[in-house]
């Protein structure tokens, strides 16, 4: 399955809280407060990485939480902070508000790493409370709590060329030849039902990525076929290559004109979306 929306809730870790704890010890007067402070709570990163290409591995797991920090303990000793939630997604994933539809992130480049959350501090340890009014301080602060965000996830798969044309009108094929690309050929209308990508290699040291964009039909825009849902994709290419058959009833030009269209309607209806 192909998944490139997905709706997430995230949580930054919980600071944990400081300790209330005395020196005790034999031969030690007045030994005094000694609680340590509590470990910070864990931050939520986004990192992207290339060897990744689908969103679909959120599906069975929408609340995706980092670790909370431990609490401290005595001697002055730190608690634990919490481990880090590091997420995972392909190039060409944005990072959106599920509230207001603000896009918050826009993550593209290989090994991109963003702070998204951060967790909360851990509170402090009774030994910062002591006082020349107070020698024995009985209380420490409790830990601050993470964030929590509801965002959505859009995968906009990023290509230098982009195959426009009717269904079933070869480009399959034609990525086929000219890449790497395996997609899935036959004699009918549909076949590409997600967005296929190969690498065009040109020579030794240069190539570029080729997308194959599933067909447009009329009323495409309104969500007949398969909608705008993989025409969004169209926006991260470079340029579009449109596919005409010298088949097909129509005249080029006329195929030409109710292509270019056809996506002209379908990206006002993507921007006002």
């Amino acid at each position: 399955m192909f998944i490139d929306n997905v709706a997430l809730t995230l949580s930054s870790g919980k600071g944990g809280p400081g300790c209330v704890s005395f020196r005790r010890e034999k031969h030690v007067i007045q030994g005094g407060p000694d609680g340590g402070d509590g470990g910070k709570g864990g931050n939520v990163y986004f990192k992207v990485d290339k060897n990744t290409h689908t969103l679909s591995h959120f599906r069975n797991n929408q609340h995706l939480k980092a670790r909370n920090g431990e609490p401290g303990m005595g001697r002055k000793m730190y608690g634990k902070s919490g481990e880090h939630l590091v997420i995972i997604v392909p190039p060409g994933t944005q990072v959106i508000d599920a509230e207001t539809n603000e896009v918050l992130l826009d993550l593209l480049e290989e090994g991109d790493k963003q702070l998204f959350l951060e967790g909360g501090m851990g509170g402090l340890g009774n030994t910062h409370f002591k006082s020349s009014t107070n020698q024995r301080p009985e209380f420490a602060q409790p830990g601050r709590g993470g964030l929590t965000k509801a965002i959505k996830l859009e995968l906009k798969l990023i290509a230098d060329v982009g195959l426009v044309g009717f269904p079933n009108v070869g480009k399959s094929t034609l990525i086929s030849v000219v890449s790497n690309a395996e997609p899935e050929i036959a004699n009918y209308e549909f076949t590409t039902l997600t967005p296929k990508l190969g690498v065009v290699v040109t020579d030794d040291y240069q190539s570029y990525v080729m997308a194959d964009i599933p067909g447009i039909i009329e009323g495409a825009s309104e969500g007949k076929g398969l909608g705008i849902e993989f025409l969004r994709h169209i926006e991260r290419t470079k340029f579009l290559l449109f596919m005409i058959d010298l088949a097909n009833y129509r005249d080029l030009e006329e195929q030409y004109e109710t292509l270019k269209k056809r996506v002209k309607k379908s990206f006002l209806k993507i921007i006002t979306a």
